[in-house]
């Protein structure tokens, strides 16, 4: 099992003056350099971790992306911390529920999000920043942060900098590694719980299906891809403010991941990537057709992959743009990956195993399938095609109707950037109306639409209104679509 501590420090063991990252800045920070901050930062919370008899115990996580996120949250896992992420925008009911759950005994943060979480609170969400109270999340809890000492600062805090340099290894052991939370409220907080196996293993499958090497540069700030990376012993390239394609051509990235819709927008500024890209993942939400055409187009020498995940299972399966375009009927989300084990129930839900599962909800029991919510088919190839989310089948005249089948081939169309199909209940009859959203682009025609769309679309799913909207909404930090408010946008 490539384990996610002791893969990074054996490769800087052995590398230590390779450049292990490249900052948002652009500053590289050795292999060398990473691996004496991981173990001086396990060493600081295991030493106090002994001291009160706890292997295992909360962290509060709330550092932006950068050299000291990655030290800072390997150090943690190395140490038997559980990561608890500080998402920005909770609720402060929602933040104490999570808190109550998780009982973290460290916050590990950065002097700025203290002082605009402490001090300067009112000033920050007046410009639209809201912050959970990192200073008291949970009595007793101990602070490490760092950067220069700021007001709000908790007294008796560690700084990273003043932390004294230590070159013992931690020991190994599985333990819940992070709690992500994806939903929920007060009363019923709904957190994902990874252990140190399921990550690793989740780390090994995108190693498997993405070659990396000493080499490669891989530009991306999610951990679950910049963690291979450095397991391989290449550059993780953490990207900054700057233009995206500058920054791949200054750092010469070879592999880059990016969610469909920003990769759109970039596209549109931008409509070429620099010759050194050699793969290029889209993940996190489905790519329309036209973006996929548009970044085989901006990357003609690389490998265009949309990646199927879940946050209870990273990844399940890959498919390339040539082979979601040829697909007509449903979106392709490709074959599973070695060592994910799928089941399609009788009503169509995909459910998934493997050892890549996350080990269950926190406070709940253990998964040993995840059941995605999403309807399937299998292909002749043993592919899975995604027809649609199990929550938006839509129901007309006494026959399912799941969008996921139609709107790649909508999507496709000339004049059509994105498309969406919606169903609206109708009170008195229990039915629902079926509504295309459409988002269009040059050369756009209703009429040649609706000539196109029986060829597409079976008789009893063509929609019985077509709109056209400035953009479709989305949510979350993934930037899917939000099918509610479209539904609302439609509405007569």
């Amino acid at each position: 099992m490539i384990d996610i501590v002791s893969g990074v420090l054996d490769v800087a063991s052995a590398t230590p003056s390779r450049t292990a990252l490249i900052a948002p800045d652009g500053t590289p920070v050795s292999y060398g350099t990473l691996r004496e901050r991981v173990l001086t930062i396990a060493h600081a919370l295991s030493s106090e971790a002994a001291g009160s008899g706890d292997l295992e115990f909360g962290v509060l996580f709330a550092v932006r992306p950068g050299p000291d996120a990655v030290a800072m949250a390997l150090g943690a896992v190395a140490a038997g911390g559980t990561l608890v992420l500080a998402d920005p925008g909770l609720a402060p009911e929602v933040f104490a529920g999570r808190m109550a759950l998780t009982r973290p005994r460290w916050v590990l943060s950065e002097s700025l999000l203290y002082l605009l979480s402490g001090p300067l609170k009112g000033l920050a969400r007046r410009r639209g920043l809201s912050l959970p109270a990192l200073r008291d999340p949970f009595p007793h809890a101990r602070h490490l942060y760092t950067g220069r000492w700021l007001p709000g600062v908790p007294r008796g805090a560690l700084r990273l900098g003043g932390l004294p340099a230590v070159q013992a290894m931690p020991r190994v052991h599985d333990h819940a590694a992070v709690v992500a939370f994806t939903s929920g409220t007060t009363e019923q907080p709904k957190g994902v719980v990874h252990t140190r196996r399921s990550l690793s293993e989740g780390l090994r499958l995108f190693s498997t299906a993405v070659s990396l090497g000493p080499e490669d540069v891989v530009h991306t700030d999610q951990f679950i891809l910049g963690l291979p990376a450095l397991i391989a012993g290449a550059t993780w390239s953490m990207r900054g403010r700057g233009d995206y394609a500058e920054e791949l051509a200054a750092r010469r990235a070879t592999h880059a991941f990016s969610v469909p819709v920003q990769l759109h927008e970039l596209l549109s500024r931008t409509p070429a990537l620099p010759d050194t890209l050699r793969c290029l993942l889209l993940g996190a939400a489905p790519a329309p057709p036209a973006v996929l055409r548009k970044a085989m187009a901006a990357a003609p020498r690389a490998r265009v992959l949309s990646v199927y995940a879940m946050t209870e299972a990273l990844p399940i399966a890959i498919a390339t743009a040539e082979e979601k375009l040829a697909t007509t009927e449903g979106d392709l989300l490709g074959a599973p990956l070695p060592g994910v084990g799928v089941r399609v129930a009788d009503d169509g839900e995909l459910f998934v195993g493997g050892p890549h599962l996350a080990r269950g909800y926190l406070g709940h029991e253990p998964l040993t399938e995840l059941p995605t919510g999403d309807l399937v088919r299998l292909d002749g190839e043993g592919r899975l095609v995604l027809l649609g989310r199990k929550k938006d089948m839509i129901l007309r005249d006494g026959v399912n109707i799941y969008p996921g089948l139609y709107e790649p081939a909508i999507a496709a169309l000339p004049g059509v950037h994105e498309a969406a199909i919606v169903g609206l209940p109708d009170q008195e009859t229990g039915d629902e109306e079926v509504v295309l959203a459409l988002t269009t682009t040059t050369g756009y025609d209703e009429r040649s639409l609706r000539r196109a769309l029986p060829e597409l679309v079976d008789a009893a799913a063509l929609p019985d209104r077509v709109v056209t909207l400035p953009e479709l909404p989305r949510k979350g930090r993934s930037d899917k679509l939000d099918r509610a408010a479209i539904r609302t946008m439609v509405a007569r």
